[in-house]
């Protein structure tokens, strides 16, 4: 029995020149939902012009929030979703062969898929990570970050999640308002029995940085991110030895790095020792 379709899930902010080229990369053969957090009407002329679905959020409301105001709408029964960056791109024929593989016999506990990603200058991109864990920060810390690890999330850009598994799973936690979402959600596809694989023989192109043009604002708003995980799946034990040893090896690296790196060090530790989530909220405002 032949599989149908994903649905494609973008959720946009500003940049209608970005998603113009997602969309036009689908050839308009895909059903495709763009949720805009921008309210922006270059982005809904975009998206109406490319017969894309659209959904005006009101506010920036996080990508989690869009991404589930959209399978709202899609209702429970819908079958397989690709999450896609608007800074991403993939071809129909790539994602079908995506879909084929995740729908492949030996892997029916395959949750989610990514095909491998090349940036704008063709250089891959590194698509698993190991999950946040206190005892793996304490490994960075102390220079040993590359120890082998367990199991592996894939990033967001370019994610396809299987029908079965998101009503197994649930949708995202919008708790998470831009970044690690996707870790979570995977790591509560694990503890349910379903794993994430990338496919090796799809490439999609990603550029990256897509979601502020503001590096310290991402930068910001990751570690937010990693905080409300670590607080999720640690508890206040866990982010507090997380916090100490980020703060010992980004202090550490402050004092044994030269210019910029040095620079660099030093803003992650004091964004450590202020609070990561305080400090996104302050930027916020």
């Amino acid at each position: 029995m032949t599989e149908p379709d994903p649905q494609v899930v973008v959720v946009a902010y500003h940049e209608p020149e970005a998603l113009d080229r997602c969309l036009a990369a689908l050839e308009g053969q895909l059903a495709v939902t763009v949720v805009d957090n921008s309210s922006s009407a270059e982005v809904r002329a975009v998206a109406e012009r490319h017969a894309a679905s659209y959904l005006d959020s009101g506010t920036n409301v996080g990508f989690a929030a869009g991404v589930n105001s959209a399978l709202a709408t899609l209702g429970p029964d819908a079958g397989d979703v690709l999450l896609l960056n608007p800074d991403a791109t993939i071809g129909p024929l790539e994602l079908a062969k995506l879909a084929a593989f995740m729908h492949a016999p030996e892997n029916e506990r395959v949750a989610a898929v990514s095909p491998r990603l090349l940036d704008g200058a063709g250089h891959e991109q590194r698509v698993a990570w190991p999950y946040p864990t206190p005892l793996r920060m304490c490994l960075e810390a102390v220079g040993l970050g590359r120890v082998p690890y367990r199991g592996a999330f894939l990033i967001g850009a370019v994610l396809l999640l299987r029908g079965e598994a998101l009503r197994a799973v649930g949708r995202l936690d919008e708790r998470f308002f831009l970044y690690a979402e996707e870790t979570d959600w995977q790591r509560r596809a694990l503890d349910a029995g379903w794993r994430s694989a990338i496919c090796p023989d799809v490439t999609a192109r990603h550029a990256g940085a897509g979601s502020s043009s503001d590096p310290r604002r991402r930068e910001a708003l990751f570690h937010a991110a990693q905080e409300t995980y670590i607080r999720k799946w640690f508890g206040r034990g866990g982010w507090s030895v997380y916090r100490a040893a980020a703060c010992a090896g980004a202090g550490a690296r402050a004092l044994l790095l030269t210019r910029e790196r040095r620079a660099e060090a030093a803003r992650r530790m004091r964004l450590y020792l202020l609070g990561p989530r305080r400090c996104a909220a302050v930027g916020a405002e």
